[in-house]
C-alpha cells in the first residue's frame, strides 16, 4: 500500500481527467475482465465526439477552480470521511484528495454516457470501475496519506512495524479481520443469555432460553437466523441482544443454531435444510412447549429458509404459525440490488460443476469468500478503510461486537448453496408456485397467517422495496416496518439505547414508494412496535416455566451450545 499500481494511476489523482483518454485504458480493462468475454464490448466505446467534449468542458471548469483554491491557499475541507482529518486541509495532500475526488466523479459520468444495453452488463461495469476508484483513493497509499506519514514520525517508525504484524496476521488467517479478535468470546461476552440445547442433529442445534421474569406467554417464539452466519447476531451483547428482549417481554424463546459445516456435509441439500432443519425444529417446539402454534421469525436467509417450510406444511395440510415475522428477507428475488451483479448462468453452472455436484463432486462456499464480497458491496466503508487503519496507522482494531460476529464466518453446503443461487437469485422460482421442495410443491399463498415484515433503508444486501414486494406473495394480513441503516444495523437497534428511527404506514398500498410517501418516521427503535404486534398473538400470560427441555427432549449442554464455537 506504498504507490498503486501504473494502471490504477491513471484513475487516481496524480494526472487530471482527459475523457476521450480514459476511454482506451477502459476499453482494455474491460477486455480482460471474464465477466466480459464473447460480449461486444468495443461498441460501448463509441461516444458522441459531442459528449466526450461537453464532459471535458465541464471538468475543465471545476479543475480550475480547483487550481485557483489551491493558488490562493484557501484551505480544504472534504465530507467523505477517508479525508476529513485536519492533516488533509495542507494544499499539498488536500489538493491531492480534492483531484483524486473530481477524477472520480468524471469518470462515473463518463460511464453513465457508454452505450451499453444490457443493464446487468452496466451494472458489472459500474461495480468494477466503483473498485477501481476505491482503491485508487491516495488515502489507501503511504506515500499520499498525510495522517499515516506523521504517525510514522510520531511513533519513530513503530506504526509500520506494528501494520506490517497486523498484515501478516491477517495474511496468516487469509481475511482481512476488521475487529480486534481478543475483544470478545462467544459464551462469556457474546450469546450469554442463559438456555440449555435441548435437541440436536447434524445440522442444527435447538437452543430453549430460560425465561426472564415470574410470568410468560404461552405460545413460543421460534427464531431461525441466517445459516450463512452464526446466530448470536440475535444474541450479542445484554444491552443489543433481541433474544434476551423478547424474554425480559415475556415470550418463551427457542431458536436455531446452525451447524457451521465441514467437508462431510457438503452435498446437503436446500431440501435437507427445511426437512432437517425447519421442519424438526418447529416440531420438537412443539413437542416441549406443547403448543400445536407457535410465533415464527426468520432473519434474512432464515427467513427464506422459514417460508419455504412452511409452504411445505401447508401442502402436507400444517399449519403450524400464529404468526411470521420476515427480518430483511427475500421471497421474490426480482430485484437483488447490487447482488445480481454476481450471479448469471455462468456463474451458477460454475459453481455447480466445481462445488455443487454436477459432476459428482461436492464442495464448500467458504465464509470467507461471502465475507468478502459483502464488503466489496461497500468497499470504502467495509474494506479500504480496515486497511489503512491496520497497515499504514498501525492502530489496533476496534472492539466492536458487530464486527466481530461479521468476521465470525461459517461455510454453507456446496449443494445447499448452488440450488439457493439457481432457484431463487437465478431463476426467481420461488414465487411461481411450481417449485419443488421436499417432495412437495411450494405455494407462497397459501401462508395466510398475520406477518410482520421488517426492512432497513439503507440495506445493501437485500433492498428494503424487495423486502416489501416480497409480503405481497403471503395471504394474510402484513405490517410492513422500515428500519434506519443497513442489513444489520438497521434489525439489532437495541430499544433500550433509543438510536435511529423507523417508518410505520398503517396503510399497505402495492407499490413501495406510494408506502413511503405515507409512512410517519418514528424515533428510536422497531422493536417496541413489534413487540406491541407478537404480544396480541402469544396467547395468555402465566407462571414462567422453569425446567427447559421435556422427557424425550432432555437438556444437552448449556447454551450457546457447541455447533455456534467451531471456526472454519
Amino acid at each position: 500500500m506504498n504507490n498503486p499500481p501504473p494502471f490504477m494511476a491513471f484513475f487516481s489523482a496524480n494526472l487530471p481527467f482527459v475523457a476521450r483518454a480514459a476511454l482506451e485504458p477502459l476499453r482494455f480493462w474491460v477486455r480482460q475482465s471474464p465477466w466480459f468475454q464473447g460480449k461486444n464490448t468495443d461498441a460501448w466505446f463509441e461516444v458522441d465526439a459531442a459528449v466526450l467534449d461537453r464532459l471535458q468542458a465541464e471538468y475543465n471548469g471545476e479543475w480550475a477552480q480547483l487550481g485557483m483554491q489551491l493558488l490562493t491557499r484557501q484551505p480544504f475541507a472534504f465530507s467523505d470521511s477517508r479525508f476529513a482529518g485536519n492533516a488533509w486541509n495542507q494544499p499539498m495532500f488536500g489538493s491531492l484528495a480534492a483531484l483524486y475526488l473530481l477524477n472520480s466523479r468524471f469518470l462515473m459520468r463518463l460511464i453513465d454516457e457508454l452505450p451499453i444495453e444490457s443493464g446487468k452488463l452496466r451494472q458489472r461495469l459500474i461495480f468494477l470501475v466503483e473498485q477501481l476508484i476505491a482503491a485508487g483513493a491516495p488515502s489507501n497509499y503511504l506515500s499520499s496519506n498525510p495522517e499515516a506519514l506523521e504517525r510514522v514520525v510520531q511513533t519513530g517508525g513503530a506504526s509500520l512495524l506494528s501494520g506490517l504484524l497486523h498484515l501478516a496476521s491477517d495474511l496468516k488467517e487469509g481475511k482481512l479481520r476488521q475487529c480486534d479478535s481478543g475483544a470478545f468470546e462467544v459464551g462469556v461476552n457474546l450469546a450469554t443469555t442463559p438456555g440449555q440445547v435441548v435437541y440436536q442433529n447434524p445440522l442444527f442445534q435447538l437452543i430453549q432460553y430460560a425465561p426472564q421474569g415470574e410470568t410468560q406467554f404461552k405460545r413460543p417464539l421460534l427464531m431461525v437466523p441466517p445459516a450463512i452466519n452464526k446466530y448470536y447476531i440475535l444474541d450479542m451483547q445484554p444491552e443489543s441482544s433481541l433474544v434476551r428482549h423478547a424474554l425480559e417481554q415475556g415470550h418463551p424463546v427457542f431458536l436455531v443454531s446452525w451447524r457451521n459445516v465441514d467437508e462431510s456435509l457438503a452435498s446437503t441439500t436446500w431440501d435437507d435444510y427445511v426437512e432437517q432443519g425447519i421442519l424438526e425444529a418447529i416440531k420438537v417446539t412443539q413437542a416441549i412447549s406443547g403448543e400445536k402454534q407457535l410465533n415464527l421469525l426468520g432473519y434474512c436467509v432464515g427467513g427464506t429458509l422459514l417460508a419455504c417450510g412452511l409452504a411445505v406444511l401447508a401442502a402436507r395440510g400444517e399449519k403450524p404459525a400464529a404468526s411470521l415475522t420476515l427480518l430483511v428477507t427475500l421471497l421474490d428475488f426480482e430485484d437483488t440490488g447490487v447482488l445480481s451483479t454476481f450471479i448469471d448462468e455462468d456463474v451458477v453452472r460454475y459453481r455447480e460443476h466445481t462445488i455443487g455436484g454436477a459432476q459428482g463432486k461436492f464442495g464448500l462456499f467458504r465464509g470467507e469468500d461471502m465475507g468478502n464480497t459483502f464488503s466489496l458491496l461497500r468497499p470504502n466503508e467495509l474494506w479500504w478503510n480496515y486497511g489503512v487503519e491496520k497497515y499504514l496507522k498501525g492502530q489496533k482494531p476496534r472492539s466492536l461486537d458487530l464486527l466481530y460476529w461479521n468476521n465470525d464466518h461459517t461455510h454453507l453446503p456446496g449443494a445447499m448453496y448452488c440450488w439457493y443461487l439457481r432457484h431463487t437469485y437465478l431463476q426467481n422460482e420461488l414465487k411461481t408456485g411450481k417449485l419443488q421442495v421436499c417432495g412437495e410443491t411450494l405455494d407462497l399463498s397459501k401462508l395466510d397467517m398475520p406477518t410482520y415484515l421488517v426492512g432497513a433503508r439503507e440495506d445493501h444486501i437485500v433492498p428494503w422495496r424487495s423486502a416489501f414486494t416480497s409480503g405481497r406473495l403471503l395471504k394474510g394480513p402484513t405490517r410492513f416496518v422500515l428500519g434506519a441503516s443497513g442489513h444489520i444495523a438497521g434489525v439489532i437497534n437495541p430499544a433500550s439505547k433509543n438510536r435511529r428511527s423507523y417508518w410505520t404506514n398503517e396503510a399497505l398500498p402495492g407499490d413501495p414508494e406510494q408506502w413511503l410517501e405515507g409512512a410517519v418516521e418514528q424515533p428510536g427503535s422497531w422493536w417496541g412496535d413489534w413487540i406491541d404486534w407478537l404480544g396480541k398473538r402469544a396467547g395468555k400470560r402465566g407462571q414462567a416455566t422453569i425446567s427447559l427441555g421435556s422427557s424425550d427432549y432432555m437438556p444437552l449442554e448449556p447454551a450457546p451450545g457447541q455447533y455456534v464455537l467451531h471456526r472454519g
